[in-house]
């Protein structure tokens, strides 16, 4: 029988192990910037709920004290690549207090790739106007906790600021017809959300180093390198939700294609390559094939892999190439 000191002991040290490993998993946050335009803010100035959404034309508004509004907006380009979906925020009140800010805010934003297809929504809740919290990225305002998200961004935490005005939104009366808003113009802007995901895409790793295979499924080695313009696969995990889609923790069908829903980048010392396929891997769970082709000028020695899901980077192997 082990004394109460020992079980004391062993009880702590694999707490610590489990820590480390936990914290270990963690990574740096991942930095997201989403663009929108077409932002208007509908300020609920009327209680004659059948005028609402009934004039086509402007309608200007200004916001008084403890006013509620709605900011619809478009979401344009995350990262600075092209996306779709919608901005959508609800503001009530001015916050007076020590801390100067101008409103309390929830706010929703849903991401769509550019044919529509949903990739996730972020979810965020506090103060906009201001000063940010200590860590927030340089030149943003406002303070805002990151409270989850949906799609590829199903469990995600961390913060939010915004990244400043280009335009400034527009305020109008509820009066106004949203289905206008393109039509009658508003604001451009953009919020930048520091993410800590529940999970990153990674390259899986095996005995003989990453997967990451030749065309014949033979793996990338010393013996056998990769070479410029060939078309390498990758054999990976945490890619995310796939179309048509499975339920959370089955295996991918031996039948059925299910292609990545989010958009997936492959770059090799840094530089883009081709995607070709991202698919989940026949018969595996949370694993997925992704085939890339190598860049032209890719020099002999080794080449950093990095893999890229919904924005989210994972950590870049060593692969050698000839």
């Amino acid at each position: 029988m082990l004394s109460s000191n020992w079980k004391i002991a062993i009880a702590a040290a694999l707490f610590a192990v489990t820590c480390s490993l936990s914290l270990a998993q963690v990574g740096p946050p991942v930095i997201l910037r989403v663009e929108y335009e077409n932002g208007v803010r509908y300020v609920f100035d009327s209680v004659d709920i059948p005028a609402f959404a009934t004039v086509q034309t402007p309608v200007s508004q200004a916001i008084p004290t403890f006013a509620t509004y709605v900011l619809l907006a478009d979401v344009v380009a995350v990262n600075g690549k092209p996306a779709k979906g919608v901005f959508l925020t609800r503001q009530a009140g001015q916050a007076i207090a020590d801390v100067v800010r101008t409103n309390v805010v929830d706010r929703i934003v849903e991401i769509q790739q550019l044919d529509g297809a949903p990739i996730g929504s972020i979810m965020t809740l506090g103060f906009d106007g201001g000063s940010t919290p200590p860590g927030a990225p340089a030149g943003t305002t406002g303070n805002f906790a990151i409270t989850g998200g949906s799609g590829a961004f199903v469990g995600v935490r961390g913060q939010a600021a915004g990244g400043g005005l280009i335009v400034a939104n527009r305020n109008a009366s509820v009066r106004e017809d949203p289905a206008q808003r393109r039509v009658n113009g508003g604001g451009k802007a953009s919020l930048v959300m520091q993410l800590i995901p529940m999970s990153r895409p990674e390259i899986v790793a095996t005995a003989s180093g990453p997967a990451v295979f030749h065309a014949d499924l033979s793996p990338v080695t010393t013996v056998k390198p990769a070479k410029a313009g060939e078309v390498l696969i990758i054999r990976a995990t945490g890619l995310g939700p796939t179309r048509p889609g499975i339920d959370l923790g089955q295996s991918f069908p031996l039948d059925a294609t299910q292609e990545v829903n989010s958009p997936v980048d492959v770059t090799v010392n840094g530089q883009p390559a081709d995607v070709i396929n991202k698919i989940g891997w026949p018969g595996l769970v949370d694993t997925y094939r992704v085939d890339f082709r190598v860049p032209d000028g890719v020099a002999a020695g080794t080449a950093a892999i990095q893999l890229t899901a919904a924005w989210i980077a994972g950590a870049a192997v060593n692969i050698p190439t000839q």
